[in-house]
């Protein structure tokens, strides 16, 4: 028997502000409207971010190095455009930094979540899953989506902590034993990106991805491992208001959001995932339902 919306919960793992909105956001807004309990759980305030916007310059990490109190003041208008009203920091603000990308002198510092503890990480967060005893959690992939040191992070502290929150005997001062249902990973499809670009003028598809062959770009996915798709696509406004809320880190002109206008709702509307543990409940082509089949 499946449980009333109401009692459904949703945890999400991500890594910095903003990656839940452009990979989530719809799920996130659809669910919560529907009266599931969403969490969002982001593991750093992504200070290392390149700043977009010519009046916040000054905060960008080669200079005064205080982007992140502005990434949390963006991510927490983000949520209320989605409905979210439990957003946290893994470890708490400040805990763990933006690791930038590997080979970078951020990455090299001690204090961020690429160098952090593993065990300390997920016990962090088998805290929240125990609380919150969600029955569906979403992070990414094992290379993170893209290859991003924080997004691998924050796949490896999901993971371990799921594991871990199911166990009685690991630290039961964290709370009673809890097992997630379902597990997804988002996954963006490469056939949705190929049929996009097919929509756009030379010039457009030129600008987009650097003029990458999306054959050759490392966030696609193949078809045949995608197990789910979410139409979001009546909460695409909240999920647009959401990207704009994010306007350091969010070009809403560059290619990637003008090949989103000339493809249409579906671009943006649907969002994409590989469920990773748990029972698939296809419904056609897709599972459309994350919590399908969750007793």
């Amino acid at each position: 028997m499946t449980e009333s919306p109401a009692a459904r919960r949703l945890l999400l793992v991500h890594a910095h502000p903003d990656d839940e909105t452009l990979t989530t956001g719809a799920t996130m807004a659809a669910y919560a409207a529907d009266g599931a309990a969403v969490t969002l759980v982001t593991c750093t305030l992504g200070e290392e971010g390149e700043v977009l916007l010519a009046d916040k310059a000054h905060l960008a990490a080669h200079a005064e190095d205080s982007l992140g109190p502005h990434r949390a003041e963006e991510l927490a208008e983000a949520m209320a455009a989605l409905g979210i009203t439990d957003h946290r920091r893994l470890g708490g603000d400040g805990c763990y930094r933006d690791s930038g990308m590997i080979g970078t002198p951020a990455n090299d510092r001690q204090d961020n979540f690429w160098h952090a503890d593993l065990l300390t990480a997920a016990t962090q967060l088998v805290a929240i899953i125990r609380e919150v005893r969600p029955h569906v959690l979403i992070t990414y992939d094992d290379f993170g989506g893209y290859g991003h040191p924080d997004h691998i992070q924050a796949h490896r502290v999901a993971m371990y902590a799921t594991s871990l929150a199911a166990v009685p005997s690991f630290r039961s001062d964290l709370g009673a034993a809890w097992a997630v249902s379902k597990v997804y990973w988002p996954a963006l499809p490469r056939r949705v990106i190929v049929e996009a670009m097919a929509a756009m003028t030379p010039e457009q598809r030129d600008g987009l991805f650097g003029g990458m062959d999306p054959a050759e770009a490392p966030f696609l996915v193949d078809d045949d491992v995608v197990t789910t798709r979410f139409d979001g696509r009546a909460f695409l406004d909240h999920k647009i208001a959401a990207m704009r809320a994010h306007a350091s880190q969010i070009d809403m002109e560059s290619p990637f959001f003008a090949m989103s206008a000339v493809a249409g709702p579906e671009a943006l509307g649907y969002e994409y995932y590989r469920l990773a543990l748990g029972t698939l409940v296809p419904d056609g082509e897709y599972e459309t339902d994350l919590f399908a089949g969750v007793a």
